[in-house]
């Protein structure tokens, strides 16, 4: 079942919209991460990486509601859209910041960052049941949570990979890629005319 919904027009592009977006907030984070500790003291670089992890959580507590209610007064679909596309802007942020080597920046865009994924996350689930049957639904949430901590890990290794590099463009390139790809995915999204009561269909 996992490897016909991962093909299907009805649930991959929500995975590669998620991962993608993940991705992109993790690869975020990390880099801005390595960038503290390369530019910082010890005791002030602690401060301002914990600081980092704050700053793209802190927009759940707050704003996951509100993701909630435009889940349920708009079509999700739409709204999805339209978030992937304000992270295109705020990756515009971060290039900025890292071809700057501003911290103050990248503080900002990761805040944007975490801002549009709060608002996303209650999305995500919602629209879930829209697409597949009820019995799909554990494996799609599976899915989605499985992209979810593989990008967490993958945005780590590909932030070091790249901070390795010292090179801030191959850093703001690729946090830009991960955007624009996180904002092509939910345009394949065949929205259902009503709920799907067959499995068959793809």
């Amino acid at each position: 079942m996992m490897g016909r919904l991962i093909s299907s027009r009805r649930f991959a592009p929500l995975f590669w919209c998620q991962f993608f977006s993940a991705l992109g907030d993790n690869f975020l984070k990390n880099a801005l991460v390595f960038l503290i500790l390369a530019t910082m003291a010890a005791q002030e670089a602690e401060t301002f990486v914990s600081f980092a992890g704050a700053v793209l959580i802190a927009p759940f507590f707050f704003l996951s509601a509100l993701g909630g209610e435009l889940a349920d007064r708009h079509d999700k679909a739409v709204i999805a859209k339209r978030l992937k596309f304000a992270e295109i802007g705020a990756a515009a942020i971060a290039v900025a910041g890292f071809l700057m080597m501003s911290i103050p920046v990248l503080f900002v865009a990761l805040f944007a960052f975490g801002t549009i994924s709060a608002l996303f996350g209650p999305i995500k689930y919602g629209i879930l049941p829209d697409h597949l049957e009820t019995r799909e639904l554990p494996s799609g949430n599976a899915l989605v949570e499985g992209a979810t901590f593989i990008a967490i890990v993958g945005g780590t290794v590909l932030a070091s990979i790249a901070f390795k590099l010292s090179d801030a463009t191959v850093i703001a390139v690729t946090l830009m890629a991960f955007s624009v790809l996180s904002w092509l995915a939910p345009g394949s999204f065949r929205r259902p005319a009503r709920r799907r009561r067959t499995s068959s269909s793809t």
